[in-house]
């Protein structure tokens, strides 16, 4: 247990952080004129964004070959979807002063999946520049 929050220390403060965003009643906040229209869909794909990241760092940095499979990728998006939606259906069914919405859970998924698309890139050009 106490590597694994070595590595992922991060990405379990980070979840928290987003949960905790996703459920506080935020008010006349949201309804300020600093905001634009689409503010809070670009926040969600920020959020899940920096959690994929934050993931596959954790998975990087404990294994020897520093790239992730592709079958680690899937699972880390299909966690971070899994996430979105259980957050969605926390904001339909317990915290009622905020909407579920299922642009939310896309931009949560496309979030997800830059983020994913990034790490792979990265990786690979990291890999490719030491042959």
């Amino acid at each position: 247990m106490k590597p694994f929050l070595k590595y992922h220390g991060l990405t379990i403060l980070w979840a928290l952080f987003v949960f905790t965003m996703c459920a506080v009643d935020l008010g006349p906040v949201s309804n300020s004129p600093m905001f634009f229209p689409g503010f809070d869909k670009l926040t969600h794909t920020g959020f899940f964004f920096t959690l994929v990241v934050l993931v596959c760092n954790g998975i990087i940095r404990q294994q020897k070959p520093i790239r992730l499979s592709y079958k680690q990728a899937i699972i880390v998006i299909l966690v971070a979807i899994v996430f979105g939606g259980m957050i969605e259906i926390l904001q339909l069914t317990i915290f009622t002063w905020r909407s579920a919405d299922w642009s939310d859970l896309f931009a949560d998924s496309l979030g997800a999946c830059m983020g994913i698309f990034s790490v792979m890139v990265t990786s690979e050009a990291i890999g490719y520049d030491k042959k």
